[in-house]
């Protein structure tokens, strides 16, 4: 196997990644990085595995990009991302981590269908050869879908099909240059990858893959093929304003087939406790020693009742934000002042993320139950039981009591469009892109903050001071981030043809299926 480390082609080195429920079993593995073939798969998943989630909620894309976006977290000193000025090598670090992570699944699906190597691959707790490729499968799926939501048109591979437009991860010989892949397209090959990943591992539910190097699942192919499943109804969601046929028909087999039923088929990454394995948010926030992040006005006052169609305290507001520390209140730093103003609160006067979610060893959901339900909710006319069934498990999932969570849903307002979309908003909490692809697909929550809104009126020096919202770039939430530069001069013609085909490389321009 060739080891080129260009992105696309590139086999990267591996980090030893240690979960602290694995411990032993990951302290075996030290891999030198220029023998890739030497590399078991069990090494090449948990490695992928941890640079997806890494990339997905880095700092770049997630804390600086779309837990902004869907204004989650409010910058409380420089407030430039607040007012979607993004810094174009956010786009550079996020596609090359996730690209990376792509290759290395890539590498999985190559060992098992190699002649010369399918019987060493599932040499121990690996695996029968179908079994790993079909989760490998999944995650692919999973990540090309992060990457097109971000960018729309990306170069793009799928297993299945051959289609000549599809370049990416492409070696022997090494493809430098891949063409950019249309969004349409990608997303309909991923229900097809999602489909066929999920049939293969319900023939074998009973078996066990990857043993304790798999983080998330622990091996589990029932599990894995009800998040392949659960995975295609949020696929299919996405486009059903495009593909409505399309869309209904996975969104009927996949149900049929079985999606998740309750939290415990929930989809985690845990991290964990010790250096270097910590959560993303962790190592950018503690373990920088940096408090320039804050929870939202707009997220604290829709939880407190005062914000929003829920005229009610909701129990998740302990679990996502600390109390001040000057006096145990919940604040929220006012989302998206001009850079004069970043500083008007003290650290000390507004809430910062949660120990809870700022935990070492917090667990990164890549999808829920509640998710779910939310999706079965709005494709059943905004049905009542699964807007209680959806709203339950979040609560449940964040560790608030039964008691207050019967109070709770006792006192929601009726299911309707908004009341859905506005609970699903608040489930998605700390899954940035996931929360941004939907308000930009259905335009909810609508107490979110836009262009001319008051953020803040006070005195300051004596004088009343009113600030508003003025966004730097665009009066929109943005649309979707820029490629990254080096695509510019590396991949020229097909980068330029994918500008031709999607439009201009601005945060602006919508993706396909948010056209």
């Amino acid at each position: 196997m060739k080891l080129l480390n260009i992105l696309y082609t590139a086999t990267i080195g591996i980090s030893v990644f240690a979960s602290s429920c694995s411990k032993t079993k990951f302290a075996e593995i030290n891999t030198d990085p220029n023998r890739p073939a030497s590399v078991p798969t069990p090494t090449l998943l948990v490695t992928a595995e941890k640079q997806l989630v890494n990339a997905l909620r880095s700092e770049e894309i997630n804390l600086r990009g779309a837990q902004l976006f869907a204004q989650y977290f409010s910058q409380n000193i420089y407030t430039d991302q607040s007012r979607y000025r993004i810094d174009q090598s956010y786009s550079d670090n996020y596609w090359t981590a996730t690209y990376k992570s792509l290759n290395n699944l890539n590498d999985i699906i190559k060992l098992n269908t190699d002649e010369s190597t399918r019987a060493i691959a599932t040499a121990g707790t690996a695996g029968t050869n179908a079994n790993q490729i079909a989760i490998a499968r999944i995650l692919k799926s999973y990540a090309f879908q992060s990457l097109t939501d971000v960018f729309g048109n990306i170069p793009y591979e799928s297993y299945g099909n051959k289609d000549p437009d599809f370049q990416a991860l492409q070696q022997d010989p090494d493809n430098l240059t891949p063409k950019y892949a249309s969004q349409e397209k990608i997303y309909k090959d991923i229900l097809n990858e999602l489909q066929q990943a999920a049939d293969t591992l319900l023939k074998y539910s009973s078996d066990k893959t990857f043993g304790s190097a798999d983080i998330i699942y622990r091996g589990s192919n029932a599990n894995w093929a009800k998040f392949a499943n659960s995975l295609r109804l949020r696929v299919a969601n996405r486009i059903k304003a495009k593909d409505a046929a399309l869309a209904s028909a996975h969104i009927a087999d996949a149900l049929a087939k079985g999606v998740f039923t309750s939290n415990s088929d929930n989809a985690v990454f845990k991290y964990s406790k010790t250096s270097p394995n910590e959560s993303p948010l962790f190592r950018a926030t503690v373990t920088a020693n940096r408090t320039d992040f804050a929870i939202s006005d707009v997220l604290i006052k829709a939880l407190q009742g005062t914000r929003g169609p829920f005229k009610i305290a909701d129990p998740r507001l302990a679990k996502f934000a600390k109390p001040t520390a000057a006096d145990g209140k919940f604040i929220g730093q006012p989302y998206g002042l001009p850079l004069a103003a970043g500083n008007l609160f003290p650290v000390d006067k507004i809430s910062l993320p949660s120990d809870l979610i700022n935990a070492a060893d917090y667990g990164e959901v890549l999808m829920e139950y509640a998710e779910v339900a939310f999706i079965l909710a709005e494709n059943n006319n905004w049905d009542q039981a699964n807007y209680e069934k959806g709203t339950r498990a979040s609560l449940e999932k964040w560790g608030v009591s039964q008691d207050d969570i019967n109070s709770y849903i006792g006192k929601l307002p009726t299911a309707n469009k908004e009341h859905v979309l506005t609970q699903k908003y608040l489930a998605l909490f700390n899954q940035g892109v996931e929360a941004w692809s939907e308000i930009r697909r259905t335009g909810y929550p609508l107490f979110l903050t836009k262009a001319g809104d008051l953020l803040w009126t006070g005195t300051i020096n004596g004088e009343t001071v009113s600030y508003y919202f003025t966004p730097e770039v665009g009066k929109e939430i943005p649309s979707r981030f820029v490629y990254p530069l080096k695509e510019q001069s590396t991949n020229k013609a097909n980068y330029q043809a994918a500008l031709a085909q999607q439009g201009d490389d601005v945060i602006n321009t919508k993706v396909w299926w948010n056209k």
